[in-house]
Order: structure tokens, then C-alpha cells, then sequence
């Protein structure tokens, strides 16, 4: 999930940004070149299903094309975690799901010399690699060369001044703990080029999974602007994984998709010139059709014309999406721009600690006994500023004042019979965060009456901001890692 937006979130295209695109629709069947790759996706976050990998194998075994597998499963949140793990212990700081996701292909991908990518390096690719070379020798496999990418760290002397010169007063060195450059395809390719099984990254763009090895395969020049266009945005469609085939789509009575619970994750085939299809995993659940795709090419998009990545600007304003046959999409009329001269960067700081808790109240009255236990957290702790949700009444929708919470008619709170209150706070001291998680416990006898089934927990945090660094200080590059 992806790189043009500073202020990264999670979010869904509003309907009419649709009407900025001119997508045409038809049952036209595209002939396929003879000359094609494919790109299977077995991931799309951090905590994806670890069963996916297989059937996206299998089914690009039995299209006998060359093949790449991507795992995706690195997010702002995701590299914070991970940094923070790292510090914890030097060994760890890699996708903590990586022997699950890898270990049921690893063999038949050797095998069929499909090469496997992935940015579950995190913080640290080197101990991914370590753990992967681990995985075949348990599995008895032979030796694979596996590369990782590297440059996307900005951590040393040199890259704290870079950054203070680039953000000004808005680079607190005393808390910072790191930041990553979103880096792009180029050393993906080079490392496959150079003969590597697996490549392990961390911070690069998301698309770039699919681009580096499409790349190696077809031998693109790096400014053939169009056909790396067509190639980020295959890499875009297949980066959330089974979110272009219906799960982030499904909505039931609406927008309807077929075993949902077994959905199938996304495969493309693309040609030389960079146009492609887009499929799924078969014989599973799911659905690829226009509406799906239509719906992800838009995802985390300011501007169609102009979708920024480390690699290329694609501008997907006269896309074409056609539908040419079951479960299978060709887009084409992708076109590329020059990259842009500066690359996004995340910058981590010490947050201080998180504090949560929560209680349920149910039965007659349980809104108001809620709403009283609220009140009751907000004098004992005045100096603490508590956002408060009361699940089953307003969470989603309220606001961390609480003025929205504060608004609702106490006809409407009365009428609630099944209402969990969540506390939250933070805090620079890890002993007044932890003040609060003793005061929602306490609520267990201290009132009001009914509170149970409480929860607790404290962990500290790493808040962080974005920065744009110019392209010529950040050096992308690869190293292979020998097993130990």
C-alpha cells in the first residue's frame, strides 16, 4: 500500500474519483504475446493469510511461463514495528510470519526457478536472509543464492544532515531512531540479472516487487518511461494481494463475491510491451473482473494522471480495462513519465508509551453505566488526556476530544444493552501511561456496577513523519548473502 502519499493512510477511492479516469469496457479477448512473465502476489500486508502461496504456484506452474512470486508485507506501521524489534533484539526485525509464508513453496519454486521477491526484510534483510537459508537447509534443498537490497536506511551522520537540511526544525535528533527512503526496482533487477533465487528488501516501493523482476526478464531500458508504467501498475494491482480479487470489493447484497472465505490472490501475465492480464489463483474463491480492478488501479491514488513512484510517474487517465474471459482482466494504455527527482522518505522518532484498557458493561443501563465509568476515568485523571470510545455505541466515527462522544442524546445512550468502554492514552513516562490500565482494573470494584471482562496494555511507540530527499543521495544497491 503505497508510496505518492506523505501522510500515508489506509482509504478507499471516493466513487466519483472514478469519473477522473476514462476507463472502456468491453468482452474484446486480448491475444497474449508468446513472449510473457508472470508475477504472482502471495501477500498483501503484514499478517496476510500464510496459505496463499501455494495455489498462486501451482497455477503458474501449470501456465509454464517464467515466473516471479511476490510477497508484500511492509507498511509504514510495519517497518516501525520492526525497527522497534530489531532494537529489542539484533536477529530479529524481518516479516515475524516469514517461515509460514515461505516454507510451503520454497522447494517448488527452486524447482521451477520461479524467483521469489518480497520486502519482509523490514529492519533487517539480512536476518531474513539468514532465516531463509535455514528454511532450505531444514527442508533439505539445495543452497539458494539469495540477494539482499539495501540503501534505503538513512540512519549514519551523513543521512541525519540530509534530513535536518531537508525538515529543518521539524528533525528532533534526540528522538530519532531511524528513517527509510522508498527505493525502486533497479537493484531488484540487477540482483536477479546476477543470478539471485530470492531477493530480500526492505523500504522499497511497493509496485517495484513486480518491476524488478519484470525488468530482468525483458532487459527494459530504465528510462523506457511507458513499459515501466504498465508494469508498476501491474505491481500496484497485485500489492494488496486479494484485495483485487474481492476482498476489499466485497460487500454483501452489493457488490457480491463468490467463496469469499477460500478467495484466490492475483496473478498477471505480462507481455513485452509492458500491457498485461490479470487472473487469480485457481481452482479458489474470489473474483477478478472489471469492477475489482477498476476499484484497486484507483486505490491510494491523488491523481490518476500522475501516480508517483521511485521508478516512473504512471499516468492511467486512458486505461483501458477489458474483461477477456473468467476470472481474467487485460489493462492497457498505460503511460509513463520521467521518475521523479526526489524520493519519499519515513522518518521514526521515540513516541513514548500507549496505554489501553478496556471494560464491558451489559444489560439495562449498560450505556450509562459506561458513560459513567468514563467520567469517573476523567477526574481521577485529570492531568491525562484519555480518548475514550464506547464500542457498540460510537468508536469508529468519534473523535480523541470526545466531542462527539460527548453529544450523543442520553435517550440513545440509554437504549444501548451491550456497551465495551476503551481508554486510551499516551504518555513520554511508562509510569503515567501505566497509570491509567490501573485505573480501568480498579473500575472492577470501584464501580459502577456490572464492569468486566478488562483488558490491558502498555507498549511503547514510535511516531513518525515524511520527508521528500533528493534521488542522487540515496544509492540503491544488492549484495548476495552466504549461507552460515
Amino acid at each position: 500500500m503505497q508510496y505518492d502519499s506523505l501522510n500515508r493512510q489506509p482509504h478507499r477511492r471516493d466513487r466519483d474519483r472514478q469519473q477522473s479516469v476514462s476507463f472502456l469496457i468491453d468482452q474484446t479477448k486480448r491475444v497474449p504475446h508468446m513472449n510473457t512473465f508472470l508475477v504472482g502476489s502471495a501477500a498483501g500486508f503484514s499478517g496476510d493469510r500464510t496459505d496463499a502461496a501455494p495455489a498462486v504456484v501451482d497455477t503458474m506452474i501449470r501456465r509454464g511461463r517464467p515466473a516471479a512470486l511476490i510477497f508484500e508485507t511492509l507498511a509504514e506501521r510495519t517497518l516501525a514495528l520492526a525497527q522497534l524489534a530489531r532494537r529489542e533484539n539484533p536477529d530479529a526485525g524481518y516479516e515475524p510470519l516469514l517461515a509460514d509464508m515461505l516454507s510451503p513453496v520454497l522447494a517448488q519454486c527452486l524447482r521451477h526457478r520461479i524467483r521469489i521477491v518480497s520486502n519482509f526484510g523490514a529492519a533487517n534483510p539480512a536476518g531474513a536472509a539468514r532465516r531463509i537459508h535455514q528454511l532450505a537447509a531444514e527442508q533439505g534443498l539445495p543452497k539458494p543464492r539469495i540477494a539482499i537490497v539495501s540503501g534505503d536506511e538513512i540512519a549514519n551522520a551523513e543521512g541525519k544532515a540530509l534530513l535536518r537540511a531537508q525538515m529543518g526544525e521539524g528533525f528532533d535528533e534526540t528522538r530519532f531512531v531511524c528513517a527509510n527512503a522508498y527505493i525502486g526496482a533497479a537493484a531488484i533487477a540487477g540482483a536477479i540479472r546476477a543470478g539471485a533465487d530470492i531477493v530480500v528488501c526492505g523500504r522499497v516501493a511497493d509496485p517495484s516487487l513486480t518491476l524488478g523482476p519484470v525488468l530482468a526478464h525483458f532487459n527494459w531500458h530504465e528510462h523506457d518511461w511507458d513499459r515501466l508504467a504498465r508494469a508498476t501498475m501491474a505491481g500496484h494491482l497485485l500489492e494488496c494481494g486479494a484485495q483485487v480479487t474481492g476482498g476489499y470489493f466485497a460487500d454483501p447484497g452489493y457488490k457480491d463475491v463468490p467463496d469469499l472465505a477460500r478467495v484466490g490472490y492475483p496473478i498477471v501475465e505480462i507481455d513485452e510491451n509492458g500491457d498485461f492480464d490479470i487472473g487469480k489463483s485457481e481452482p479458489t474463491g474470489g473474483i477478478i473482473d472489471t469492477r475489482t480492478v477498476t476499484e484497486q488501479l484507483l486505490y491510494e491514488l491523488h491523481d490518476p494522471a500522475a501516480y508517483l513512484t521511485p521508478d516512473v510517474i504512471a499516468d492511467i487517465s486512458n486505461a483501458e480495462v477489458r474483461q477477456t474471459g473468467n476470472n481474467r482482466v487485460a489493462v492497457t494504455g498505460i503511460r509513463g513519465h520521467a521518475r521523479p527527482a526526489r524520493l519519499k522518505a519515513n522518518i521514526f522518532y521515540e513516541g513514548g508509551w500507549l496505554a489501553e484498557g478496556e471494560i464491558s458493561y451489559a444489560g439495562p443501563r449498560a450505556g450509562a453505566r459506561a458513560r459513567l465509568a468514563m467520567d469517573i476515568l476523567r477526574q481521577r485523571l485529570p492531568h491525562l488526556k484519555i480518548r475514550f470510545d464506547l464500542i457498540g455505541v460510537m468508536s469508529v466515527f468519534g473523535d480523541d476530544d470526545g466531542a462527539q462522544l460527548n453529544a450523543i442524546d442520553a435517550g440513545a445512550l440509554a437504549q444501548a444493552s451491550d456497551v465495551r468502554l476503551r481508554a486510551a492514552c499516551t504518555h513520554e513516562d511508562k509510569h503515567g501511561a501505566a497509570l491509567l490500565l490501573r485505573e480501568v482494573v480498579a473500575l472492577y470494584t470501584c464501580g459502577p456496577a456490572g464492569g468486566g471482562g478488562v483488558r490491558t496494555s502498555l507498549r511503547s511507540r514510535l511516531n513518525a513523519t515524511s520527508c521528500e530527499v533528493p534521488r542522487e543521495t540515496v544509492s540503491e544497491q544488492f549484495s548476495f548473502v552466504e549461507q552460515e
